[in-house]
């Protein structure tokens, strides 16, 4: 069995200062990819929403305190959110309702259907890579991985709607407004100009 790593060891407090050492990174890497985007497009912008969904923080829930550890699921205390659909659908704009009850968390978006290892079969046949790099909305997908292209292709994923409707249904979110996609960037991580 695993118990974990009690808080106060060595331990533990490596490991979140690793943990902590990776989502600056994160941030950072965010924050780069938006303003090398910004720049191709010649046009400026601001950071508006910031929002890790792969975590872990310290939380209190009935009175118990400990370590709630959020892996693909938004907080719901830290403002508004975006909660993403596939780049084939909608995303949208939030504002959380705080619910202990749902651990102080939301869906962090669609979520898949679809196992990644059967995309490709399942959409060769029927799509070629370059007709995956336009979508049904008519928004333009960036992607020069010919797996990766397959694996995130709209079909893979629920509909985002349903989503959606079931947390505003259970009182923990408020729509606030709908968002189009209008260009995706899809990278496995190699390096690009």
């Amino acid at each position: 069995s695993h118990n974990g790593l009690p808080e106060d060891s060595d331990d533990a407090r490596h490991y979140l200062a690793e943990h902590d050492d990776a989502l600056a990174f994160a941030r950072s890497n965010r924050a780069l990819i938006a303003r090398r985007i910004l720049q191709q497009l010649r046009a400026e912008g601001e950071p508006r929403l910031d929002v890790a969904h792969n975590f872990v923080e310290p939380c209190t829930v009935a009175g118990e305190a400990g370590w709630l550890h959020r892996k693909g699921a938004t907080p719901d205390g830290q403002g508004l959110v975006i909660i993403p659909g596939s780049r084939g659908d909608y995303s949208w704009l939030v504002k959380p309702v705080v619910s202990e009850e749902s651990l102080f968390s939301l869906a962090h978006g669609a979520g898949r259907k679809w196992m990644r290892t059967e995309c490709k079969d399942r959409l060769s046949a029927k799509f070629t890579p370059r007709q995956l790099c336009r979508t049904g909305m008519g928004s333009r997908v960036i992607c020069r991985d010919r797996q990766l292209i397959y694996e995130e292709a709209p079909q893979a994923y629920k509909s985002i709607d349903s989503v959606v409707d079931c947390l505003a249904d259970a009182g923990l979110i408020t729509p606030v407004a709908c968002l189009r996609p209008v260009l995706t960037l899809k990278t496995s991580g190699e390096k690009s100009a």
